[in-house]
């Protein structure tokens, strides 16, 4: 049984994530302090940590840094509206994902399951294929296609679509993806992102309504995929 951390120092809201995680057949473990959210990570190994920011003592970006020394367990952190600052400083630090309180349990359902497919992915052979409505990235092939028919790409753009390809459903930080596809030190070349995701989008979604490469404002953009529970894993 998939085994999911949910730390938080609000009851209420411990409460109602365990009830619905329970429900969909997952087994939960609860803590509200960062030291006791450390201690049961290594106790217990869970598959999934649900991870409040605002934590007594120690916080929740101080928790996942300290995680992301040893482990590489997928976290799912949960954030106050107005803390976008917050929110990028955990995804650079390792988070997978986010969500913003307050929070539809649809939504964070999603998330969970999105960090945990691709935790999967990472511990297995990567997929060969990565499908989002009409367009298939071939990541042995590095070959993409929309509606069967192929797309040409320049070398740049195919690096940023199989970087996100490869994060599917995961928000990927500006920094994170300047490093990965033009190297160490580019990490604040913003204007590099924006120029090469418009043209991705004039060749393989609709840049007046994106439905596949989704801007996070402030913060990266997502790679969306079908959700097989039937939300997207953007909701």
């Amino acid at each position: 049984m998939t085994r999911v951390l949910v730390v938080d120092d609000e009851p209420p809201i411990v409460r109602a994530v365990a009830a619905n995680l329970r429900v969909r057949g997952f087994e939960v473990l609860t803590a509200s302090t960062g030291e006791a959210a450390l201690t049961a990570v290594e106790t217990h190994q869970p598959d999934c940590v649900v991870l409040d920011l605002g934590l007594p003592g120690i916080d929740g970006l101080e928790v996942l840094r300290r995680l992301r020394t040893w482990t590489q367990v997928p976290v799912v952190v949960l954030t106050a509206i107005d803390s976008e600052r917050d929110k990028v400083a955990a995804l650079d630090l390792g988070a997978d994902d986010y969500v913003t309180k307050p929070f539809g349990v649809a939504e964070l359902m999603a998330r969970v399951r999105v960090a945990l497919r691709h935790a999967r992915a990472v511990g297995a052979d990567r997929p060969r294929v990565v499908t989002a409505g009409d367009v298939a990235v071939d990541l042995d092939a590095k070959l993409v296609t929309r509606a069967g028919t192929a797309v040409r790409l320049t070398p740049t753009e195919y690096r940023l679509l199989e970087t996100l390809a490869t994060n599917a459903g995961r928000l990927c930080t500006h920094r994170f993806l300047l490093e990965r596809v033009w190297g160490p030190g580019y990490g604040d070349e913003s204007q590099y992102l924006r120029v090469y995701m418009a043209n991705l989008r004039k060749k393989l979604d609709d840049p007046a309504a994106p439905q596949l490469l989704l801007t996070e404002p402030g913060m990266g953009y997502r790679f969306v995929v079908p959700d097989p529970d039937g939300a997207r894993a953007e909701a």
